[in-house]
């Protein structure tokens, strides 16, 4: 009878051991979900304190860019929308509205139609947008091409548009009848310059390409998803193409030959790796300004203390300029988020010395003098744009 009672004993009290050791596990689980629920807790707060002083900064550098009324002189917009609108007013900005003919969209194919759709644009925008046209440089080889792409831009001139776009597919793609590719420098096309000149218009040029479309392959290069996404652009594989150099000489052939035709060189003048090179156009040619378009991302992987001296020394020749666009099928609200962030990164550049992480690389802004700021962002288009209304309708 002791034996089987020291055993009761026994098990009871491994038994107390037990619902010791599993209540001490619960308080332990306890613990542990009391300290994830807490840093939990302060994680969410702290996430939710960074997005909302997010939101404040781009709510502030938004309201900065607003005051100087900016211009942004390159962009595409395909619709006329209500909040689009209500954007534009919001920043009290003025869009240059471009056109190319461009056989490789469905949208861009016909000229006609894309003038119809930017007058209406410019007609119900009060104000805030302005039109760039363009010629058809398909029709090249037609006999009446330079007579029919005056007779037309003249129609624009008229009815308000402001400059001209050439576009890269001359020296990239079109031809002429004996099978050479055609430069922009080609005969034919002085007559359209000197029209352009002659109705004190402006000559927006997109001629060549960044250097990677040349090859070799650079995936760290801040353009090179456009060629993988657009791979008829890329030419590093293609050596019977124009080389860069011949595109942009022939470039450089026009300033020299139309001393009074003013032409800005758009995405860094096709520069992009060289603000010592663009500053030797800038000093040699008096007529050639260049925009920012879609090429402040090499602005930025540049050293800082550089870029801010490029822009302080040109500062009467720096356009401001993005190329972001607005297609017909755009989801509006998402586009604008585009848009919002854009205009926001590179005030936070050019404006503040606050560090930038964008695309995964990292600078510092440049925090230039506000008399630079209203020049990169406004009074240099109006300058070397005329036409632009320098007041554009409020509601």
């Amino acid at each position: 009878m002791q034996i089987v009672t020291g055993m009761v004993a026994v098990l009871k009290e491994k038994r107390k051991e037990e619902q010791m050791k599993y209540r001490n596990r619960l308080a332990i689980l306890g613990m542990i979900a009391l300290s994830a629920f807490v840093l939990w807790t302060v994680s969410s707060r702290a996430l939710a304190e960074k997005a909302s002083a997010e939101r404040t900064n781009s709510e502030k550098a938004l309201q900065s860019l607003a005051a100087l009324e900016p211009i942004d002189v390159h962009t595409h917009v395909f619709k006329a929308d209500p909040a689009f609108q209500a954007f534009l007013e919001r920043l009290h900005l003025k869009l240059v509205d471009i056109l190319v003919v461009d056989d490789s969209h469905s949208y861009r194919k016909q000229l006609g139609p894309q003038i119809e759709d930017a007058l209406a644009l410019v007609r119900s925008s009060r104000g805030h947008v302005a039109l760039c046209t363009t010629f058809d440089p398909y029709k090249f080889n037609d006999a009446s091409f330079a007579t029919e792409a005056i007779k037309h831009l003249d129609q624009d001139f008229d009815q308000g548009a402001v400059a001209v776009k050439i576009w890269k597919n001359v020296g990239m793609e079109i031809k002429d009848r004996d099978g050479k590719f055609i430069l922009p420098d080609n005969p034919k096309f002085s007559p359209i310059y000197q029209e352009i000149a002659r109705r004190g218009k402006t000559l927006m040029s997109h001629l060549a390409e960044p250097d990677v479309a040349w090859g070799p392959p650079d995936p760290h290069d801040p353009s090179w998803s456009y060629y993988q996404e657009n791979p008829q652009w890329y030419l590093g594989d293609k050596p019977e193409y124009p080389a860069k150099k011949a595109i942009l000489e022939a470039r450089d052939h026009i300033l020299a030959s139309n001393p009074k035709l003013r032409v800005v060189g758009v995405h860094l003048g096709s520069m992009e790796k060289d603000l010592d090179g663009i500053a030797r156009h800038l000093d040699r040619y008096p007529n050639f300004a260049v925009d920012t378009a879609a090429r402040m991302d090499y602005l930025m992987i540049v050293p800082p203390e550089k870029v801010k001296a490029f822009l302080i020394k040109y500062q009467d020749r720096i356009l401001y300029g993005t190329d972001l666009d607005l297609l017909a099928d755009a989801n509006v609200e998402e586009e604008l988020q585009d848009w919002r962030s854009t205009y926001v990164r590179d005030w936070m550049f050019l404006a503040t010395d606050q560090p930038i992480e964008h695309r995964g690389r990292k600078s510092r802004g440049l925090k230039l003098p506000e008399t630079v700021l209203r020049k990169i962002y406004r009074t240099n288009a109006l300058h070397w744009i005329p036409g632009l209304d320098p007041s554009p309708q409020q509601p």
